[in-house]
């Protein structure tokens, strides 16, 4: 009987050996080559083209909700767009609208103050005061206000303490400050926590409807 020669090594190219797998994402992020301002909503860069995107572990972190609905606002005392202390307690007895946002003089953020502003009367009418709050300083508040004739309270969040206190969650893996409006009662509890990041102005239309419901 004829005997069959089997070879059982083979030799395969040394690029599969040598071959490592791609990582899935890049560090860096290119979100524009020409422009220092994001198309997305808030977002302020410097003018390097990349964003840096942080860890899944610190945007999982980034996200934890610490005042909901149910819950007592944690207290604060920022300056106002005029350099003036501000301090929660001093609104209360009436609803409160607080607010927070990215950034002034961005696209998404100046529709939504503009938005607030050609409804200040209505919430006037429902009782209720208008806080925005970002981490702007107040030099950039009080250019931001007198831009746009803003009517309302803004204040400056600078190392954006309050923020974390209040578990405001951000976007874009934590690259973006998050959008985020709050509506407090007369004693301070929080009744309605409404998060939009690009549609802005939706922010006046919810609290607004909520408003005329209680």
């Amino acid at each position: 009987m004829a005997s069959i020669s089997l070879h059982t090594a083979h030799s395969f190219p040394s690029s599969l050996h040598t071959q490592t797998p791609k990582p899935a994402l890049s560090h860096n992020l290119p979100i524009l080559s020409k422009s220092s301002q994001s198309q997305f909503h808030g977002l302020k860069l410097s003018n390097s083209s990349h964003l840096s995107v942080p860890s899944p572990v610190s945007a999982k972190s980034a996200v934890v909700a610490k005042v909901s609905e149910g819950t007592q606002a944690p207290s604060f005392t920022l300056k106002d767009q005029n350099g003036s202390s501000v301090s929660l307690s001093k609104f209360k007895g009436k609803p409160v609208v607080v607010y927070f946002y990215p950034a002034d003089e961005t696209p998404g953020c100046t529709k939504q103050a503009c938005a607030f502003r050609d409804s200040y009367e209505k919430f006037k009418k429902a009782g209720a005061e208008v806080i925005g709050i970002s981490g702007d300083d107040t030099s950039s508040h009080k250019a931001f206000a007198e831009k746009y004739k803003l009517p309302f309270t803004i204040l400056s969040d600078e190392g954006n303490k309050v923020r974390k206190d209040w578990g405001v969650p951000s976007d874009l893996f934590g690259a973006l400050p998050g959008r985020q409006t709050y509506v407090l009662d007369k004693n301070g509890v929080c009744r309605l926590v409404y998060n939009n990041q690009f549609q802005p102005e939706k922010h006046i239309d919810e609290t607004l409807k909520f408003l005329k419901s209680i």
